[in-house]
């Protein structure tokens, strides 16, 4: 098993702009393949780099197994290898977590974004020990995702340090914003290990500071600004960085007027890349202030690409 995941990693490049896809639904609830086709057209067409399907922001835990399935197949078939795919398979439980990780690669996924396991609250020693299990027997290079707001636990640097020598794990997804967490994760950067951010808001500095890149969700509606984002800092270009975090800030700010993935998918009908449905216990974000401040950041960002 390692072996092809050795054969798999050498070919697999995981950096720049990486979008966190939502999943659109039709407004009887059901998946919505073609305004998926059209995000997914979408997100290619402005430079995106990487493609997660069913992580958080695609609302995963909401997803039935069929539905995990048609949505990932759906992805590999219509991207065709023109970047990599990578599945959300993070369960709470380890064995549910390895059985769809094989489940992703049987659908043709290029890797796994594994989140830590959420709610259980394990130890470190239980997280090391979680992730050993997947990269060894889950068949796909694995990339760890830390996100402590939602899960109630905090994969720690030296514990990630201790899982980054393993062939198959490739990565890490991290979304603690602090400055001494970004640097922390950079030291343990490598050719074969990418630390990549998780968290629109620093993503700049992140890069700036070593991050390899960055899994967005404001990428879902604006993927060529966040591209030019990713570009300037992963170049070192602070001038050129500031400059696109400035444009892009209103939009962030604007996204984070309710948990994700609310605000970002009220935004899909303003482009006509699907309607704003979430599934229960998410709730569409209703008309008022905060969905005004989202269109007036679009429009404002529209303006500034045909400045351009």
């Amino acid at each position: 098993m390692v072996g092809l995941n050795l054969q798999r990693n050498r070919a697999l490049d995981i950096r720049g702009s990486i979008c966190a896809l939502v999943t659109p639904f039709a407004p009887d609830g059901a998946l919505d393949l073609p305004a998926f086709a059209r995000l997914l057209d979408h997100q290619l067409a402005g430079g995106t780099q990487a493609l997660v399907v069913a992580g958080s922001t695609g609302e995963a835990h909401m997803l039935e197994h069929d539905e995990f399935d048609r949505l990932l197949a759906f992805a590999v078939e219509h991207v065709a290898g023109r970047v990599p795919v990578i599945a959300g398979t993070g369960e709470a439980g380890t064995a549910k977590t390895v059985a769809l990780t094989r489940r992703a690669k049987a659908l043709g996924a290029d890797a796994a974004l594994v989140v830590t396991p959420y709610y259980v609250r394990p130890t470190q020693e239980g997280m090391r020990r979680h992730y050993l299990e997947v990269a060894e027997h889950g068949g796909l290079p694995v990339v760890l995702y830390n996100v402590p707001g939602r899960t109630a636990c905090d994969l720690l640097p030296e514990t990630v340090a201790q899982l980054a020598g393993h062939p198959a794990i490739v990565g890490i997804k991290e979304a603690c914003a602090d400055a001494g967490r970004i640097a922390a994760l950079a030291e343990l950067a490598r050719p074969d290990f990418v630390y990549l951010s998780g968290d629109d808001g620093t993503a700049g500095q992140a890069m700036l500071a070593g991050a390899a890149g960055t899994v967005s969700v404001v990428a879902n509606l604006v993927p060529r600004a966040f591209r030019a984002l990713c570009d300037a800092a992963t170049g070192g270009d602070r001038v050129a960085t500031a400059r696109c975090d400035d444009a892009l800030a209103p939009l962030v700010l604007a996204l984070n007027c309710a948990p994700n993935p609310i605000a970002v998918k009220a935004g899909l009908p303003e482009l006509g890349l699907g309607s704003a449905l979430p599934r229960l216990p998410l709730v569409e974000l209703a008309e008022g202030p905060d969905r005004a401040r989202l269109r007036e950041a679009l429009s404002s960002l529209a303006s500034l690409a045909h400045a351009a």
